[in-house]
């Protein structure tokens, strides 16, 4: 029987110094990604590189990220299974060349909604003219805009939270369905629904299970918007006191 994981990366294997559960004097710490300069930005606990130990062990691991390329390339993890990119829009094979197939359906899909996206960008972008500190990007990867982020000088997620609820919610594509949002911490994203990590897994899923006669299946994320993805599989590892972590633990 072959195991796989799908692996969420951020907040779930390695974190900014801020989340680290004994700040930045802990001597245990181990740098795992860099920003663009080289500066480290991403630390793994003790608890997480044993995580990693065991991963590389016992499983094929399948990175599931809201990276681009360029920040997964900042990753200093060796990968060697295919990966999903920008929150499941691009996948890459094991030689890091864009899967022709899901690419294909990605461009065929995606000039409806890009324009539904633009038309919230719009008010996204009036909103922030009037109000200090946001900080807007269009994600550009592999010469395709394929979804926005919005976050705020102050790193808090109040900020984020009033955008969400004054202007993307109510807006007629979101209600819709159109788009979709995510908001975790200082990050809100506003996707069209044909991007999402859930779609991409199923996809490798299905080309896994025509490789391999049995399968064991791990999914592991921290955010809200892993979880279909993550009962895709036939366990699912959720890091303590994440918001998805959290979500669970208010259910009664």
């Amino acid at each position: 029987m072959q195991n796989y994981i799908f692996l969420d990366l951020d907040d779930t294997l390695f974190q900014t110094l801020r989340k680290c559960e004994h700040g930045p004097n802990d001597p245990a710490l181990e740098v795992r990604a860099f920003l663009p300069d080289g500066t480290p930005n991403s630390f793994a606990t003790r608890k997480q590189q044993w995580l990693w130990q065991w991963f590389q062990k016992d499983f094929k691991i399948v990175p599931v990220t809201a990276r681009d390329a360029g920040a997964f390339a900042r990753v200093n993890l060796p990968f060697r299974e295919e990966v999903v990119l920008n929150h499941g829009a691009v996948i890459l094979d094991k030689n890091r060349q864009f899967d022709p197939p899901w690419m294909e359906r990605m461009r065929d899909l995606l000039p409806d909604y890009y324009q539904k996206l633009l038309a919230v960008w719009e008010d996204v972008q009036v909103f922030a003219g009037r109000h200090e500190g946001y900080k807007l990007r269009l994600v550009r990867d592999f010469e395709i805009d394929w979804f926005g982020v919005v976050k705020h000088q102050s790193g808090l997620e109040a900020p984020l939270k009033a955008l969400l609820e004054d202007i993307v919610r109510p807006h007629p594509f979101v209600r819709d369905g159109s788009l979709y949002t995510h908001l975790n911490g200082n990050n809100l994203a506003l996707l069209p629904k044909i991007i999402n990590k859930e779609d991409a897994v199923q996809y490798l899923l299905d080309h896994y299970r025509q490789q391999h006669p049995e399968i064991l299946t791990f999914g592991a994320g921290d955010s809200r918007t892993d979880a279909p993805f993550l009962t895709l599989c036939d366990y699912a590892l959720i890091p303590k006191n994440t918001q998805l972590f959290k979500t669970l633990a208010a259910v009664q």
